[in-house]
């Protein structure tokens, strides 16, 4: 893997996710005029859309918080830690976001929430007492990063539309638009079918561009938090020990396992699972980042 430097990686990282996300909605408003036919349905697509948002946002944080079993940590329990963030925030110059810990001896960390009231880092225990200090500092410049680029929102954006779509895909074949016969007595069969095709179809595709989507702010995190430290060896050797033991017991959903800075659920290396893959593969990030030594 050719390195192309920090800031023309970021650039383009961010070219192509915005670029992505725009799709989604498309999709949206594509499947609405080939289910219905009607450009006002595909309209109230996008408003159920919105009302789905609403709620996805303002409980977003809540919901991470209770699926990893997370707890505020204070700077008493862990002075080193906040230590760490505490200066690379100032370095930044931006407020410290809240720091919750989850008991667990395995090595992992995410990045959550929307706004600053809710920006939080999420450490496991293990990951704080088995990694020496730069090798933290990386991990949590690599949050501090997600936080930076506002990826946790992002990631909301493309879960909440995978959601819609799953939804539109399980319920086509069951919608009252599609009865059996139509009012001239003639079968319906080909229309349901064409719904039920487009509809999942249109979800495959969302969860393509959700991935992508994922990969991308990894790896632009990863080049994020090399510029703040300027130790990519440090970060490479903290991914190198996360790799080992990264399962966190408490976390069984898959919307949630992939916040985290390595997603223990991947387990495929072919470019098709790559392709299904939230995190880009772990060693491809690790060689990216030891290109700066």
């Amino acid at each position: 893997m050719e390195y192309i430097g920090i800031q023309k990686q970021i650039r383009s990282n961010n070219r192509k996710s915005i670029v992505l996300l725009f799709l989604f909605p498309l999709i949206l408003i594509i499947l609405g005029l080939i289910l219905t036919g009607s450009p006002q349905v595909a309209f109230l697509f996008l408003c159920g859309s919105a009302i789905w948002f609403v709620f996805a946002y303002f409980q977003h944080t809540n919901m991470i918080e209770r699926a990893t079993a997370s707890e505020p940590m204070s700077r008493s329990q862990q002075p080193r830690v906040y230590n760490l963030l505490e200066n690379i925030c100032i370095s930044q110059g931006m407020p410290m976001p809240k720091l919750n810990i989850i008991d667990d001896m395995s090595l992992n960390a995410f990045a959550s929430g929307i706004n600053e009231n809710t920006f939080t880092i999420t450490l496991s225990r293990g990951i704080i007492e088995k990694l020496n200090d730069e090798e933290l500092e990386g991990v949590l410049a690599h949050e501090l990063s997600h936080i930076i680029n506002r990826d946790v929102r992002l990631l909301m954006i493309s879960i909440v539309f995978v959601g819609i779509f799953s939804f539109i895909a399980q319920s086509a074949q069951y919608s009252r638009f599609f009865s059996g016969r139509s009012n001239d007595g003639k079968s319906n069969l080909p229309v349901i079918l064409m719904a039920i095709g487009a509809s999942i179809l249109a979800f495959f595709i969302a969860r393509l561009l959700h991935f992508a989507i994922s990969r991308k702010r990894e790896y632009l995190a990863d080049a994020g938090a090399a510029e703040i430290t300027k130790k990519p060896y440090a970060l490479a050797s903290a991914l190198r020990k996360i790799s080992e033991d990264p399962y966190i017991e408490a976390v069984t959903r898959k919307d949630v396992a992939q916040l985290f800075m390595h997603n223990p659920q991947i387990a495929e290396t072919s470019f098709f699972g790559n392709l299904f893959s939230t995190h880009p593969p772990i060693e491809k990030r690790i060689e990216l980042l030891e290109q700066f030594v």
